[in-house]
């Protein structure tokens, strides 16, 4: 997979910046860096607190373990971001969007539907096993969020499961299949999210061959569910 993109691009500070209107054509360039290397700082940061999330949990981590884990003040931390909540709504919403955006483009043009349907598995688990502790995080504390937070993350999922479950229907219409599509999704969900738990790369191999094992596992089980 590609490297990695920063996880909000659309801070506050990036959005000030960028509403300026430079008096001269000479500013513009230096607004611009000012905000990249804001957004490049402000990924690291995130970086490091995923890192102090999976090692503590998320109530167990305070402002200045972040703040030692990125190497920088805690008055300096407080200038980057305001919160370990808004933290952890930028890890999470960096990650649903990244696997979102990436099955999509990955779709394009493939129209087998089982052969869709192992898109989903091989593009989530190529990510999951590229940002293991991200994603333990994201297992662990997926009920922390409050408010706004909460509700735009959960958008972001439900449209992540509202493909997953189009998909489905479509392999139950060409493959005349019966069987609960909700039932099925969260089934999949369930052994791709909780593979930190065994996954060992030597015993398991890597993305490629678990991606197909359990592609294997779950079409087999559903295509026995005929009409």
């Amino acid at each position: 997979m590609g490297g990695r993109p920063a996880y909000i691009r659309t801070n506050v500070r990036t959005m000030a910046l960028a509403s300026i209107t430079p008096r001269a054509p000479v500013a513009k360039p230096k607004l611009q860096a000012e905000a990249s290397r804001f957004d490049r700082r402000l990924e690291e940061i995130l970086q490091h607190a995923a890192d102090v999330f999976y090692e503590k949990g998320y109530e167990g981590a305070s402002m200045r373990d972040l703040s030692r884990a990125s190497g920088m003040s805690l008055a300096g931390l407080y200038h980057y971001v305001e919160s370990k909540e808004r933290m952890l709504y930028l890890i999470q919403k960096h990650t649903f969007l990244t696997i979102l955006e990436q099955l999509k483009a990955r779709l394009q043009g493939v129209e087998d539907p089982d052969a869709r349907v192992r898109v989903v598995i091989q593009n989530h688990l190529e990510y999951f096993l590229a940002n293991q502790k991200a994603m333990k995080v994201l297992s662990h504390e997926d009920e922390v969020l409050t408010g706004e937070y909460r509700k735009e993350i959960a958008e972001i999922k439900r449209e992540y499961y509202r493909t997953c479950i189009e998909l489905l229907n479509q392999l139950k219409r060409e493959r005349g299949l019966e069987f609960t599509s909700r039932i099925a999704v969260l089934s999949l969900f369930g052994m791709m999210n909780w593979i930190y738990t065994w996954y060992n790369p030597r015993a398991d191999g890597d993305a490629n061959l678990l991606a197909r094992e359990m592609g294997n596992i779950f079409l087999r089980g559903i295509g026995s569910a005929a009409k």
